[in-house]
């Protein structure tokens, strides 16, 4: 078995830091074909030769532009197609236009210059794994400022081609640093929890072996366009294996332990153990994955790609955790755990109940109070949860992605304050020419439209295509922003009132379809997801009453969560708001992954309440598992929140909302309030199974 992984390592190991390659971070890409962006994407295609991704050079001095000034811009315009992108490419090879213009502003103080790249090519390389997106940034952001900067001028590359290449930036170390963060972070926690320096090493092999084996296989579907892999579901991916293969390597390490106190063979410890905790981890593995691929139903394409990422991420931790982590344990022995090493004494964890340590004390007060424990546990949690409504995720503008100060983000404030927010992202109408001097008149009246034209300059008819003509608006606001997505809405509100032949696409109209998509989203896949995650309980559990129990506390720790998240995004780190789609997100993994620590405790009620009783049975079943759970909690927890070392604002909220709602799930919904209210309950709580008919025995 050892042998097997170590080729499988050898392998899948490289495919690891090759997923970057096979990455699409592209909105647009990801929407539904019949979005109305999309149509307008496809047809305006027909306008020009090709797909351009913009790129602005904004100049600037204080005290006004000089002719001097607009003479050296537009010569470092001319010489932007002899840039040298290296590999002997040269960048006027993959511009969309050789006509690149300069745009003087109203208040003299600034020029905007444009260079417009070929979007179709934007993603082949040119040399040193370095695509023409990046090169095309890095390189002229080296030359404008030797040219220009000298004389006193503020120079930025920004726009979509200057964002885009920030964001690459941001995830060209999430290869190496957030699988470094993510292990060294687990290695330290499971030192203070093992207390032995060999068993933290196996567990993290595991771990790296499972992420290891989920990248052999997501690396070939992505790179054939099976699934949808960008930056954010390529980060979770490394967090999700790490954080499950441990937590599943706790649970069978645990109860290994606990079986070496009863055997004196290894073997039959390990056989033991491993039917023991094969069910519950199995079966939470089977919850998470399952709730994974609901996310299928989206109609965005990164939410849908994350789906099946996720779940062979899942997939690839069970595989590891259930057949390298006995391997190895077994090739070990007992002295793996050096040097606290397990002997032979009949010891058991079960004796804790009532006891001093901190689970037999929690055990005890749970049952000498469960009715005033669950309640008191479900009013705080209750508490927080009225602060839901406060969570805003209605979208962030694109400047608002990055935590910090990045060159396109600068860039972009500064524009602001020269020109139009909007301007060089217009909106794209798309209308039949009959109706285009209509629907430039409309969309002019439109608050926050600074103005609209069919033509590409004064004098010149409009371009018509099969019948049609491409008008472009310009917006007062940021057009990657809330304000401008609200724009839009009212835009296409009074355009359909003109003809339904009248489509509104364009860069903030890609923002506005995702937010719709995303609110879809919610309403479909989270019913979806409950709905699987409560089969999954009953048939494992073998009751309907514990499967509705655990859903509904797993549901009111996540609303839990995201009121105290909200407290902490808008009032503590002033975050300026979220992605719509965090709210799945975060549904996805505390629903679907803190349900794995009600499975992990209820399993082993069930299997002591077959001997003891159930209200003893939940009372040793909390005792036993207390420990192991709550550690499985904490290292989920530190490994998300290594997420947070990359300076994108979409994966720092999804560590701490992920981090906080597992600690919360661990401590109070596992620790109190399910095992409280199960123990309140008594028997029944296994209705309709035999085991609700059975003696109730006070404890």
């Amino acid at each position: 078995m050892l042998i097997g992984w170590l080729v499988l390592g050898a392998i899948g190991g490289p495919t690891v830091g090759k997923l970057s390659e096979v990455q699409e971070n592209d909105n647009a890409n990801f929407l539904p074909k019949q979005a109305e962006s999309t149509l307008v994407a496809n047809e305006s295609a027909k306008f020009v030769d090709s797909t351009a991704l913009p790129y602005f050079v904004l100049v600037e001095r204080d005290a006004g532009i000089t002719p001097a000034d607009l003479t050296a811009a537009r010569g470092f315009l001319a010489k932007v197609p002899a840039l040298d992108l290296g590999g002997g490419k040269k960048l006027g090879d993959y511009l969309a236009s050789p006509q690149q213009t300069v745009i003087p502003s109203a208040d003299k103080k600034a020029l905007l210059l444009t260079v417009e790249l070929d979007g179709d090519r934007a993603d082949e390389v040119v040399a040193e794994g370095e695509t023409v997106l990046f090169a095309t940034a890095d390189t002229m952001r080296d030359e404008i400022k030797k040219d220009l900067t000298p004389s006193g001028l503020k120079v930025y590359v920004t726009g979509p081609g200057g964002v885009f290449a920030d964001f690459v930036v941001a995830f060209s170390g999430i290869d190496g640093i957030l699988l470094g963060v993510a292990l060294a972070v687990v290695f330290l926690i499971l030192l203070i929890v093992y207390r032995s320096p060999i068993l933290p090493i196996a567990v993290l092999l595991t771990a790296v072996f499972g992420l290891a084996l989920a990248a052999s296989v997501v690396y070939p579907l992505a790179k054939n366009g099976v699934l949808e892999l960008n930056g954010q579901s390529q980060g979770i991916l490394f967090i999700l294996v790490v954080g499950a293969a441990t937590d599943y390597s706790l649970l069978l390490v645990s109860r290994y332990k606990e079986e070496l106190h009863d055997y004196t063979s290894k073997y039959d410890a390990m056989r033991i153990a491993w039917r023991a905790s094969i069910e519950p981890i199995a079966a939470s593995a089977a919850t998470v994955i399952l709730g994974l691929l609901c996310l299928l139903l989206s109609q965005l394409g990164s939410t849908k790609g994350l789906g099946p990422v996720g779940a062979i991420g899942i997939f690839g931790a069970l595989v590891a955790s259930m057949t390298f982590l006995p391997a190895i344990l077994l090739a070990f022995g007992r002295r793996i755990f050096w040097p606290s090493i397990p002997r032979l004494d009949h010891v058991h964890a079960r004796d804790q109940v009532g006891g001093r340590k901190l689970w037999g004390r929690v055990s005890g007060l749970v049952g000498r109070h469960p009715r005033r424990v669950w309640v008191i546990s479900a009013l705080a949690l209750l508490a927080c949860g009225a602060f839901l409504p406060t969570f805003k995720a209605s979208g962030i503008s694109q400047e608002d992605l990055f935590l910090n100060k990045v060159e396109s983000v600068t860039g972009t404030e500064e524009l602001g304050k020269h020109f139009d927010a909007g301007a060089g992202t217009p909106v794209q109408i798309l209308t039949p020419v009959s109706q285009a001097e209509q629907v430039v008149q409309i969309a002019t009246q439109v608050d926050g439209v600074a103005a609209a034209s069919a033509s590409a300059a004064p004098g010149v008819p409009p371009k018509v295509v099969d019948g049609k003509v491409l008008v472009q608006a310009t917006l007062k606001v940021k057009a990657d922003s809330p304000a401008a997505t609200k724009v839009v809405e009212h835009l296409r509100t009074e355009l359909d009132k003109v003809s339904p032949d009248v489509l509104v696409g364009g860069n903030t109209a890609i923002n506005l379809d995702v937010l719709d998509a995303s609110n879809r989203d919610l309403r479909v896949i989270i019913p979806t997801i409950l709905g699987v995650i409560f089969l999954v309980l009953m048939l494992l559990l073998r009751s309907v009453l514990a499967a509705i129990l655990l859903v509904v506390a797993n549901v009111i720790s996540f609303a839990a969560t995201l009121g105290v998240s909200a407290i902490a995004f808008n009032h503590i780190f002033g975050f300026p708001g979220a992605d719509p789609a965090i709210p799945l997100y975060g549904f996805v993994f505390l629903v679907a992954l803190g349900i794995d620590y009600s499975i992990f405790l209820m399993t082993r009620v069930r299997e002591e309440s077959a001997d003891q009783g159930t209200r003893p049975g939940i009372l040793i079943g909390l005792a036993v598992t207390g420990g192991v759970i709550t550690s499985a909690g904490v290292v989920l927890a530190a490994t998300f929140s290594a997420l947070a070392v990359l300076p994108i604002l979409f994966l720092v909220q999804t560590a701490f909302l992920v981090a906080f709602g597992v600690l919360l799930d661990t401590t109070i919904v596992r620790s109190l309030l399910v095992p409280a209210l199960a123990h309140d309950i008594g028997p029944k709580i296994w209705w309709p199974s035999k085991l609700s008919r059975g003696v109730q025995t006070d404890c």
